[in-house]
């Protein structure tokens, strides 16, 4: 069979086929674009950069989610532990060299992981919704608190009561109450009230997993 040439050209002595990179930057460079496509790309390797900082902060589970590299995973590890300044630059640097070689589905797994790690998870949003309404019911209901004690027996039923008695002490004090464009104002029996149920339905969410 007659062999097939590849299309393309030769500058300063040196071959260029067509639809190469090399091929597609000479055009570039006659059409006077060159300067933009190196913003775009300074810009692009930015980005990878702080994405790549972004990491450090990742939780281990949702890490583990993504599939990294394990010359990425260990750039990570070492780049927490450095405590130089000029070290953790070059560090970070490195990091950000180590990402622009990832595929874009790593790239784009590694954005949702942070988004996710940004945004509370639904239970989480469930379960303070929950700690919420029980605080108000127990502040607002003596019977409330028996049907509390129903759902997790192993709260210190003396302790609630302080804090129920102490919320509502707080409530009618001078200065509590609520004003035009201003929230209430509530006392600290009242933030270890909701604590101590957001903290006790956790608890049942994990017995209960």
């Amino acid at each position: 069979m007659p062999r097939k040439f590849t299309k393309g050209y030769y500058v300063r002595g040196h071959f260029v086929a067509e639809g190469s990179e090399l091929d597609l930057e000479l055009k570039r460079e006659l059409k006077g674009d060159t300067d933009v496509s190196r913003t775009d790309m300074k810009k692009q390797s930015d980005e990878l950069q702080l994405l790549g900082e972004q990491l450090l902060t990742l939780r281990a589970d949702l890490m583990a989610r993504v599939d990294l590299p394990d010359k990425l995973l260990e750039a990570v590890a070492d780049a927490k532990r450095i405590t130089n300044f000029e070290g953790r630059r070059r560090q970070m640097q490195f990091i950000g060299k180590l990402m622009r070689k990832l595929e874009d589905s790593t790239i784009v797994a590694v954005q949702a992981a942070l988004e996710e790690q940004r945004k509370p998870s639904a239970l989480e949003t469930q379960r303070l919704h929950q700690a919420e309404d029980w605080r108000d019911r127990l502040i607002a209901d003596d019977q409330a608190l028996t049907a509390w004690l129903a759902l997790d027996a192993g709260s210190d039923a003396q302790q609630l009561r302080a804090l129920i008695r102490q919320a509502r002490k707080d409530a009618q004090a001078p200065g509590a109450k609520e004003l035009p464009g201003q929230a209430p104002r509530h006392g600290k029996a009242y933030r270890e009230l909701f604590q101590t149920i957001k903290t006790a339905l956790g608890r049942d969410s994990e017995d209960g997993a």
